[in-house]
């Protein structure tokens, strides 16, 4: 079976002590985080940069350490593009999208062509947003690490 690596970033921004995360409308319709493929010998945290400027414009971005969160699921080829990468329609592949938590530096959003719009939200909304179980996760997980190392900041 064919595997496929991506890389990501759940962005936020601290907006007057209250955190704001960045969703990304896709072309099917679905609110999501920036995220794509790992490049031949790229590292996944230069992948998630790479792919949050891409998608966002947003090139000031500070990797959290301490987290990274790693999703894995199945999907079919659908899509004429992914024939590209030798597989077949139909075909089975196993995906793993590692992400990390990213504090953006400013709100200024420039979409890619991938996207068809964005938008900013406290934690509540945002996981009301997001459609699949797994991204849903990786965001609560990403808000209940921040509310951590805020209260150890105190």
């Amino acid at each position: 079976m064919p595997v496929e690596k991506s890389a990501g970033a759940v962005v936020f921004y601290r907006n007057s002590g209250k955190i704001e995360y960045l969703l990304l409308k896709h072309r099917d319709e679905r609110w999501s985080f920036p995220k794509g493929l790992i490049e031949k010998d790229e590292k996944p945290e230069e992948a998630a940069r790479r792919e949050v400027w891409e998608e966002t414009g947003i090139k000031n971005i500070e990797l959290i350490d301490g987290f990274k969160e790693t999703e894995k699921y199945f999907f079919r080829v659908k899509y004429e593009y992914q024939l590209s990468r030798g597989w077949k329609m139909g075909e089975g592949v196993m995906k793993f999208v590692t992400y990390f938590s990213a504090e953006a530096k400013s709100k200024d959003v420039k979409l890619s062509f991938e996207q068809s719009d964005f938008i900013w939200l406290e934690f509540e909304a945002a996981i009301e947003k997001v459609k699949y179980k797994s991204e849903k996760e990786v965001l609560k997980k990403t808000n209940d690490f921040l509310n951590r190392i805020s209260k150890k900041s105190l």
